[in-house]
């Protein structure tokens, strides 16, 4: 049934592959033996097989010319096995083409980078498992940096000699955030990965989300507007900026003047996580903080709960090992006080002061007899000493003192005359005496 079916086939102008029509015939034994020649013979009862109207396409794309045509590369990849793939955008639509190439061309396409204007010769080519149409290329030329490219590049140097990409204009992330503005597109999977790990991590985080375009001509003004609102909404502590992998045609919204004064202005800290890893725009540079990735910048928004745990954890062991030595080391004062003698046998605190007491006492006995002493020896020899001076000495050794009825004492006779009163003092008592007479002393008296 196949043979007759591809012998019908080639006579009609059309080639077909015997495989596909035997899974077409596996999938549909009741099949006709003959298929329309042309599409419009089609009908719902006699269909063509995706494979026959695969390659009456290729056939047909086969037969158009080859052709120069000149773009920039905004995207490249080559690849070790001799194969390079290029997306290539017009310089002036937004419209792009895939461009493919094998041996050569794979050599000649490891010369060059995203952004580089070219020209490429090739030709039409489809790809008939997957009816896919591509641009089949056998070399290319540079033509000179891509116009895009060195827009943004003047664009970076403009703003970043205004200033806004300073370091001292960068606001420092919060901590504990309670709320996160999220601009990202509607139903994208960074929405979801960002809520997603945003929560694993800080459970209680709530989210203000605000739809937009991250692409395209609505790109700029949509985000614009996102950043603005959020920014004035006083419950936001963070705005993140979210969007997955792209092209570089892709991410050209996030690199607009706008988007990036507007990010540069914005009160609020916010976090860019435009593309991937390796892709960067200008609004990264405006950013408070770039993240490589959306789930990235859900893990630098907010902290984890776990380690915050931790942290409080370590902080009550730390506090309780510090009460608990604080509390031993006073226990341990408190048990040397109690334990002390002074406590224990208080009256001991006494022996010291009154040994001192005592041996003073001592002391001072000892020095008040010595003073003692001495001065009763003094007295003793100046008692002495008046005993010898004193007239009663001289009147206990038989003397006697005469004095005149004055009270003068007598010593020369010639002062005393016949009559005259005289008192004499004896050893005992006094005598009364008249002067008879005086007689003149002799030299040896």
């Amino acid at each position: 049934m196949s043979e007759t079916l591809f012998s019908s086939s080639s006579q009609r102008g059309f080639t077909s592959t015997p495989h596909a029509n035997e899974q077409y015939n596996d999938q549909a034994p009741s099949a006709p033996t003959e298929i329309p020649r042309l599409a419009r013979d089609t009908t719902a009862e006699q269909p063509w097989p995706v494979s026959v109207l695969s390659q009456k396409f290729h056939d047909a794309v086969s037969k158009w010319p080859g052709a120069w045509i000149e773009g920039q590369i905004v995207e490249i990849n080559t690849r070790r096995s001799g194969s390079a793939y290029l997306t290539v955008r017009d310089n002036f639509e937004d419209i792009s083409i895939s461009v493919m190439g094998f041996r050569q061309f794979a050599v000649m396409a490891r010369e060059f980078h995203q952004g580089d204007r070219v020209v490429i010769h090739g030709h039409p080519d489809l790809w008939v498992k997957q009816t896919r149409l591509s641009f089949m290329a056998d070399d290319i030329r540079r033509v000179g940096t891509g116009d895009l490219k060195q827009q943004i590049e003047e664009l970076r140097k403009k703003l970043k000699g205004e200033g806004l990409f300073d370091i001292e204009r960068k606001l420092a992330l919060p901590e504990f955030p309670a709320r996160i503005g999220l601009v990202c597109a509607p139903q994208a999977r960074a929405e979801g990965d960002v809520i997603t790990n945003a929560r694993l991590r800080w459970p209680t985080i709530e989210f203000t989300v605000v739809h937009a375009h991250v692409q395209g001509p609505q790109c700029p003004p949509d985000v614009i507007a996102a950043i603005q609102r959020l920014d004035a909404d006083s419950s936001v502590d963070v705005i993140i900026v979210a969007r997955g992998g792209g092209s570089f045609e892709d991410l050209l919204g996030f690199s607009d003047e706008g988007v990036v004064r507007a990010a540069a202005s914005c009160q609020t800290p916010l976090i860019s996580a435009v593309g991937h890893e390796d892709d960067w725009t200008l609004i990264d540079l405006a950013a408070d903080l770039r993240a490589s990735t959306p789930t990235d910048a859900a893990k630098r928004a907010v902290p984890d709960v776990n380690e915050q745990l931790q942290i409080v954890a370590e902080g009550r062991r730390r506090i309780r090992d510090r009460v608990t030595y604080i509390v031993s080391n006073e226990s341990r004062l408190i048990e040397g006080y109690a334990n002390r003698p002074s406590l224990t046998q208080p009256l001991l605190m006494l022996e010291r002061p009154q040994r001192f007491v005592d041996e003073s006492g001592q002391r001072l006995d000892i020095a008040l007899r010595r003073i003692v002493d001495d001065a009763g020896l003094t007295i003793e020899k100046l008692h002495a000493s008046l005993t010898a001076l004193s007239p009663q000495s001289t009147l206990n050794r038989g003397y006697a003192v005469v004095q005149s009825v004055t009270g003068h004492v007598v010593d020369n006779a010639q002062t005393v005359h016949s009559g005259d009163e005289l008192t004499i003092t004896l050893r005992h008592g006094t005598v009364l005496a008249t002067a008879s007479t005086t007689a003149p002393s002799t030299p040896n008296t």
